[in-house]
C-alpha cells in the first residue's frame, strides 16, 4: 500500500482538552487545534473537555477509538509532572502501538523554544484500533509547536516519505 497520495485527504479528528481548571470558553488550546485542523482541510467531528482523571480521559478516548467517525485524536493537557497530570497513564494501556518518536521529536523541537524545561513534557502518541492519538502539553504555544512542526505533516497524505493516513480507518 502506498504511503503517500498526490492529493489531500481530510482526516476526521476529535479534540480533547484535559484540565481541572479550564472551561470550554477558556479553552484556547483546544480552539487553536480545532482552527488549525479545519484551516488545513480536516474535519473536526468531536470536541470535549474532561477533568485530569485517568478514567474520564480513558473513557472519552476509548469512545472515539471505537467510533468509525474518528480517525485521529488530538489531546492537550495532563502531560506534565505534577501528581495531577495523568494523560500518559490514561493512554498507554489503550495503545496497540506506541509512536515513541512523537514524544522524542516534540521534546527536540520544544528545546528550541523552552530549553531544558522540555524534559518535563511527557508528550505521547500511539495507534489504537486504526486511530492515531497525539497527546501534547496544554499550553497553546505547545499545541502550536506540535501541530505546525509534527502533526500537520503526519496527517497529510501527500507528506513523503510517509504519514499516518494509510494506517487509519477508512
Amino acid at each position: 500500500m502506498s504511503q503517500t497520495s498526490s492529493e489531500f485527504i481530510a482526516a476526521k479528528i476529535a479534540i480533547l482538552t484535559v484540565s481541572d481548571r479550564r472551561t470550554e470558553a477558556e479553552d484556547t488550546s483546544g480552539q487553536y487545534l480545532q482552527e488549525a485542523a479545519q484551516e488545513t482541510g480536516h474535519q473536526v467531528v468531536a470536541r470535549a473537555l474532561v477533568k485530569d482523571n485517568i478514567y474520564q480521559i480513558r473513557a472519552q478516548v476509548s469512545a472515539w477509538i471505537a467510533s468509525d467517525d474518528v480517525q485521529a485524536v488530538l489531546i492537550n493537557g495532563g502531560t506534565g509532572f505534577t501528581s495531577g497530570d495523568n494523560t500518559p497513564e490514561a493512554l498507554l494501556p489503550l495503545f496497540d502501538r506506541e509512536v515513541e518518536g512523537f514524544g522524542e521529536l516534540f521534546r527536540m523541537v520544544s528545546y528550541e523554544e523552552i530549553g531544558t524545561a522540555t524534559l518535563q513534557s511527557r508528550a505521547v502518541a500511539g495507534i489504537a484500533n486504526q486511530t492515531v492519538i497525539f497527546a501534547m502539553p496544554g499550553s497553546t504555544r505547545a499545541c502550536r509547536t506540535a501541530w505546525e512542526r509534527i502533526i500537520e505533516e503526519q496527517l497529510d497524505a501527500r507528506h513523503r516519505p510517509c504519514n499516518f493516513l494509510p494506517h487509519l480507518k477508512k
